[in-house]
């Protein structure tokens, strides 16, 4: 079929014309268990009735009046966002994308703002992601995305992910910041130990560096916590999120503490679309569902039922099975060389189970954060009998 569309995603030749819950549906009426959510973005499944509410509530009323104009539903999520969590300030975006970008101008900025102009290196962690933007490349520093798009950005040095002793060798007055996801997204799912976040947090400190956390992914309840960096006890000094504060709608976040967001005063960065009001019906939405009592709980009983569903996978193919990754509803499982995860993607797929994959041969199961205990027996299943099948 023609498409006029740029070729820039390699799609599977299947549409979806409606979705509910944790399942999406074809225009002939075939299901897909979703184990996607949208690459982490519906955590709260598809239509869900209090989002869709919502979006129609505001949808009558105003879309858009841009931020020259105060926006009450922008300034009560940020005031959630900040109850929530460590931050005093946010900034909202479109996009996890624009967030990054957005945290790395404040860091340089703040560092600026104080004199120290030679201050402006960040510090990141190799098979991160960040984005697809020039400098977010950058960021991650992965040569398969950088291919094609020299020069590349300056400013970025990449180091180990869960080396401390890195960490501390990279140590300049040259560093602004170290940004990093808690829990690693298309790196393979890797999770960053609790030590692991707690001395770059310390090691920030003793070196006056701002630590940022990109939980672009791993945030909004998908690790069982709010935040990901929540397990660790610690906080970061500026955070960026997306996907999931949305639930498909598009909305980003920068979310900073005082001293440092003051460094972001009139006309030192800003948005078209960002924050405006259907964006913030949209995440207030979202927040009462994640804030309500008893949901995080639920997460959690749930990601343990799923754990146990694949230890039993992993002990019934100890061969192909290398390791279990991840945490909350973020699971990823690390296969041997010799399983192909395009076509195993494409197996389960035939079978109705969406799936992604990742980095180092990782398989990423992201279900949606309502799945049931009936939907996870049922996608285990179909693991099962498609290794069965490799």
């Amino acid at each position: 079929m023609n498409s006029y569309l740029m070729p820039t995603y390699n799609r599977a030749d299947l549409a979806f014309e409606r979705g509910e819950g944790s399942w999406l549906y074809t225009k002939e009426g075939k299901k897909f268990l979703d184990f996607t959510s949208g690459i982490a973005v519906t955590g709260l499944g598809h239509c869900h009735p209090h989002l869709m509410e919502a979006l129609m509530k505001q949808g009558a009323q105003l879309w858009h009046c841009s931020n020259l104009f105060r926006i009450p539903g922008g300034e009560q999520l940020a005031q959630r966002l900040c109850d929530a969590s460590f931050a005093d300030s946010v900034f909202f975006s479109n996009s996890g994308t624009e967030a990054i970008e957005g945290a790395i101008k404040l860091a340089r900025k703040y560092h600026q703002d104080l004199g120290e102009k030679n201050r402006h290196h960040i510090l990141t962690c190799s098979g991160s992601f960040h984005g697809r933007t020039l400098a977010a490349l950058a960021a991650a520093g992965n040569p398969k995305y950088l291919k094609g798009y020299d020069p590349i950005t300056a400013g970025f040095t990449q180091m180990p992910f869960g080396d401390l002793e890195a960490a501390k060798d990279h140590m300049s007055p040259a560093i602004a910041a170290i940004l990093l996801e808690p829990i690693q997204g298309e790196g393979g799912f890797k999770a960053g130990t609790v030590e692991y976040l707690q001395g770059l947090r310390a090691i920030a400190d003793q070196n006056n560096v701002l630590l940022i956390f990109d939980e672009v992914q791993c945030g909004m309840g998908r690790s069982g916590k709010l935040f990901a960096h929540e397990w660790a006890g610690i906080a970061p000094d500026i955070m960026t999120i997306a996907k999931g504060i949305g639930n498909g709608f598009p909305l980003g976040a920068i979310l900073a503490k005082n001293k440092i967001a003051q460094s972001f005063g009139h006309g030192a960065h800003g948005s078209t679309y960002g924050g405006n009001p259907l964006a913030m019906a949209i995440g207030n939405a979202v927040l009462d569902i994640l804030l309500a009592p008893g949901f995080l709980g639920e997460v959690n009983q749930k990601a343990v039922i799923l754990e146990q569903h694949l230890k039993k996978l992993q002990e019934a193919h100890p061969q192909k099975i290398l390791e279990l990754r991840g945490k909350g509803l973020m699971r990823g499982i690390r296969f041997a060389e010799s399983i192909d995860l395009t076509t195993l993607t494409a197996t389960l797929r035939a079978m109705g189970l969406l799936t992604l994959s990742a980095g180092e041969n990782v398989l990423r199961l992201l279900p949606t954060l309502i799945v049931t205990e009936g939907e996870i027996e049922l996608a285990a299943g179909y693991l099962d009998k498609a290794l069965h099948k490799t």
